[in-house]
């Protein structure tokens, strides 16, 4: 089996990419970490045993991709590299140029760094900006002055907020105090960003979010599984609602009719308020003082489609029953036209809250919410109708 590019590594989960690169010498798989991005590999290195993982970061050619290893996943640190061209304020462009002669053959140079005697970033020069400054020019002299950083610790949905009207090839990380310690590229950002959006479509019926189109079946297999199972259980209690009732469908058969009208229309309602809060948590947008009124503006929006949905479907129940000589074909429309209101109504309020409960307990928001979402709009929508048909035939 021929050896997986860069570029395979890349569409592969950390598992999948540790599993390939595990008989590799320390010093293959460090510069192999070296080609992916950031985040990717520090999980790659995690899945190495710890005496291994040492060997590899006592490679030279990790150094790099471990300066923002200690950092929590999903910020800026984690992305993080470490700055190849910084020079004191005092130093002349001349001496910069024939400094940067060795380093732009191992790494590409677009800033350099200017910090002060205590390390403090005090100005970035653009690269270019020195082959048209004079030799005899200090850094002070032709940096641009109190540039604009990230700092480590800030969660990337932030740091895309800052960077958004910037749109520079990298950015300065350091300290609150200016203290540089390395730089992130912008691309990173945007990638992990754009990543994360992504995966939210998955996490939301149990994908993982590391399962890539590359990932081995077998590991895929392992992924899904366990969330078809807990969809498997909540399946039942969604059938078990249903049981409760089957004397009333067997006596009145229209009834069934509509169960999967009500539980399509309250699911569909459900995934919207849940997209809205999940988009509106990925991007910074959601606050915890804004909590109860996103809730109930996902609960009023609810109750009008529910109540434009019901109205409907109550005159459609109510043809059908009729043509069908029911007694209680007046009686059943109205009981799909309060149920399809209240379900809908509480379905846009658990889509909404279920992600904040799922945050809230420490996991992470788009997980399985769609599983969730789906057991709770089947279960109010499907009882709520038929208890009430129950009651007033």
């Amino acid at each position: 089996m021929s050896k997986p590019t860069d570029h395979d590594l890349r569409e592969l989960d950390s598992r999948s990419v540790a599993a390939h690169l595990r008989d590799d010498s320390d010093a293959e798989i460090a510069l192999a970490l070296q080609q992916l991005p950031a985040e990717q590999a520090h999980k790659v290195l995690e899945r190495f045993d710890p005496a291994r993982r040492e060997a590899i970061e006592r490679a030279d050619t990790v150094h790099d991709l471990l300066i923002g290893y200690d950092y929590a996943e999903g910020t800026v640190g984690r992305l993080m590299e470490s700055a190849p061209a910084v020079f004191p304020l005092d130093a002349s462009v001349g001496d910069v140029v024939e400094a940067l002669r060795d380093v732009v053959r191992q790494r590409m140079v677009i800033y350099v760094f200017v910090t002060d005697a205590e390390n403090v970033l005090r100005g970035v020069v653009a690269f270019r900006e020195l082959v048209f400054g004079a030799r005899t020019q200090s850094m002070a002299e032709v940096m641009v002055r109190n540039p604009f950083f990230l700092t480590p610790t800030m969660r990337l949905v932030d740091a895309m907020h800052e960077v958004v009207t910037r749109h520079y090839p990298i950015y300065p990380v350091c300290e609150a105090d200016g203290h540089l310690l390395g730089l992130v590229k912008g691309a990173a950002l945007f990638e992990q960003q754009a990543f994360a959006i992504s995966a939210q479509a998955g996490a939301l019926v149990g994908v993982e979010k590391e399962e890539r189109l590359a990932t081995p079946w077998l590991r895929s297999f392992r992924f899904r599984n366990p969330w078809l199972l807990v969809n498997l259980l909540t399946v039942v209690i969604s059938a078990s609602v249903v049981g409760f009732f089957q004397d009333s469908i067997r006596r009145i058969v229209v009834l069934a009719i509509f169960l999967p009208v009500m539980s399509g229309q309250c699911g569909n309602l459900g995934s919207q308020s849940l997209a809205v809060v999940l988009r509106g948590v990925t991007l910074g947008e959601l606050h915890d003082d804004g909590v109860r009124s996103m809730v109930l503006k996902e609960g009023w929006l609810g109750f009008l489609n529910g109540l434009a949905s019901g109205v409907l479907a109550g005159v459609a129940m109510y043809m059908i029953a009729h043509a069908r000589h029911e007694p209680a074909a007046l009686r059943l429309a109205g009981a799909i036209v309060v149920a399809m209101t209240v379900s809908c109504t509480l379905a846009g309020m658990a889509g909404a809250a279920i992600p904040l409960v799922l945050r809230r307990l420490g996991a992470d928001p788009a997980t399985a919410a769609g599983i969730f979402l789906s057991t709770v709009t089947d279960v109010l929508s499907m009882g709520l109708f038929l208890g009430l048909a129950t009651l007033l035939i």
